[in-house]
């Protein structure tokens, strides 16, 4: 669930932040100076299931027309459920899974290839643990850790982290593992079957994240988990909390390059955060003078919509500059910066609807349908959390649930059903072409927004009207002397913008600028 009631507890969190019951425009300028040194292609991820790669009913043969999609996003995150590897207790199985036949080796060394940075997000409990949980309180999104244990105590959470040292030994960097801690089931499910085999030190994963929005308090309590639960189970994911649990637990075991990202908050709550590093000063004590943390990365969840305008209840959704997630934001990176100085701060969920009754559906605006409103959002979000300093933002997801759902999230889709790309994609694309290893480096203008890439010696200026009423106005851009430009455009059902050189009138150009960003190169 991606919960937008979320918004009752951001009301407090920023206490007052529309007048007149109108949203304020989210004003930000920082003088343009050094880059962030973080390529925009990180703004341009995308939430992926192993079966977004692979033909239909051949799980082991890469489908060029599902790859060609997710090559236009700049990073993956692959929810990853934990029964695909270890269907049997203390049986793993990775290439193929035997639940559900997955050639994961194959997927992930495919995205390596392709450059594409990728995030497994490890989730849900596997069946075997699902019934160790009463009839009546058994779902796979349950707390990771056999009922009736103690939810505050690591070792609870052993059978999880044994898991994740597994993963960690195969997809991470690390080769010098003692092979006796690698095991994989070499049983064959029929004659003629791939047999699994054991594989250390593959490198082809970076980062994994420890489940999926554990506050979930909508699952019941057999499901959520206070901050002090999941700092708990998070110390074991971890290191085996500091190596007390074994040999072969933990990720940070197998491979200490290994990144462990927390599980995305479906409440964006900062102090849920702070909660959890406290948990860790007076459980895992100090290192080198900071707090033993036992993750590497904060990380949430959040989407723009009218909730916070609305006691709470969202009927549509708006425009990111409108809405509350740029405040959200600042105050995850204040939180950031007071108790875990130099952390990364991630957006791993975020998006918009286009199906016509959803609480969190782009409206149509003009001329522009809901599809075409849908991929001006999500850009300019991405834009937005750059411009605010959030190191990651990745967008839910690559398909649709059902596209006719009321439900949100359902209809959030970047595809067609036959594959065909939806404009949410083709601005993805075209962007990570054009700017995608250009840094954020500062914000001009904000009425309309103009901020400055750079890479090396070369700028791109980014400019859109933060606004969902359809407006165009003048501005006159000084590029400081430059005596042409060349003026990129989005175009719909194209791989690339369209390319305009233009001369500038003593260095200043006079532009029309839409809520469809626009992009300026300084020659």
């Amino acid at each position: 669930m991606k919960n937008t009631l979320s918004a009752i507890i951001i009301l407090i969190i920023l206490c007052s932040c529309t007048k007149n019951n109108k949203p304020d425009i989210v004003e930000i300028t920082k003088v343009p100076g050094k880059p962030s040194g973080i390529p925009f292609k990180n703004y341009l991820g995308i939430n992926v299931f192993e079966w977004d790669f692979v033909e239909n009913n051949k799980t082991s043969v890469i489908t060029e027309k599902r790859m060609d999609l997710i090559k236009s996003f700049g990073g993956i995150r692959h929810y990853l459920d934990w029964e695909k590897l270890e269907h049997t207790e203390g049986q793993y199985t990775f290439n193929p899974s035997h639940s559900g036949g997955w050639y994961y080796d194959i997927i992930y060394q495919r995205t390596k290839d392709e450059g594409i940075d990728i995030i497994t997000c490890l989730k849900t409990i596997p069946d075997w643990l699902i019934n160790t949980y009463p009839e009546d309180k058994r779902n796979n999104e349950n707390v990771p850790a056999p009922y009736g244990l103690d939810k505050r105590n690591p070792t609870s959470y052993i059978k999880q982290a044994k898991m994740a040292f597994q993963f960690a030994a195969r997809y991470g960097s690390n080769k010098n593992i003692n092979p006796e801690l690698v095991t994989v089931n070499k049983s064959l499910r029929w004659n003629g079957d791939d047999p699994n085999t054991v594989k250390i030190g593959l490198n082809l994963v970076k980062y994994i994240e420890c489940d999926n929005e554990r506050d979930k308090w909508w699952k019941g309590k057999q499901a959520e988990q206070t901050p002090e639960e999941y700092a708990a189970n998070l110390s074991a994911f971890y290191d085996g909390n500091k190596g007390k649990l074994g040999k072969n637990v933990g990720v940070k075991t197998a491979d200490p390059k290994m990144m462990v990202v927390m599980g995305g908050l479906a409440t964006a709550d900062p102090n849920y955060v702070v909660r959890m590093i406290q948990w860790c000063k007076k459980n895992r004590g100090l290192k080198n003078g900071k707090v033993d943390l036992c993750f590497d990365v904060i990380n949430y969840h959040l989407y723009a919509n009218n909730a916070f305008l609305n006691n709470g209840k969202a009927t549509k959704g708006v425009a990111p500059e409108l809405s509350e997630i740029g405040k959200v934001a600042d105050s995850f990176l204040k939180m950031a910066k007071n108790y875990a100085p130099g952390m990364e701060v991630w957006l791993t969920e975020t998006g918009y609807d286009i199906g016509s009754k959803t609480p969190q559906r782009a409206i149509p605006i003009g001329s522009k349908t809901s599809s075409i409103t849908q991929a001006d959002w999500n850009l300019r979000t991405a834009l937005l959390y750059a411009r605010h300093g959030i190191q990651r933002c990745m967008f839910y997801m690559l398909d649709d649930v059902d596209f006719n759902s009321p439900v949100q999230y359902n209809s959030s889709g970047f595809h067609n059903d036959d594959l065909s790309p939806r404009p949410s994609a083709d601005y993805m694309l075209q962007t990570k072409k054009l700017i995608g290893n250009y840094s954020y480096s500062g914000t001009l203008n904000n009425q309309p927004i103009v901020d400055l890439y750079t890479k090396d010696k070369k700028q791109i200026y980014v400019l859109v009207v933060p606004d969902q009423k359809g407006q165009k106005v003048k501005y006159q851009l000084n590029l400081l002397g430059a005596k042409q430009a060349i003026v990129h455009s989005i175009q719909i059902g194209k791989d690339e913008m369209s390319h305009k050189t233009v001369s500038t009138t003593n260095g200043k150009l006079t532009i029309e600028v839409t809520e469809t960003p626009i992009f300026v190169e300084k020659i």
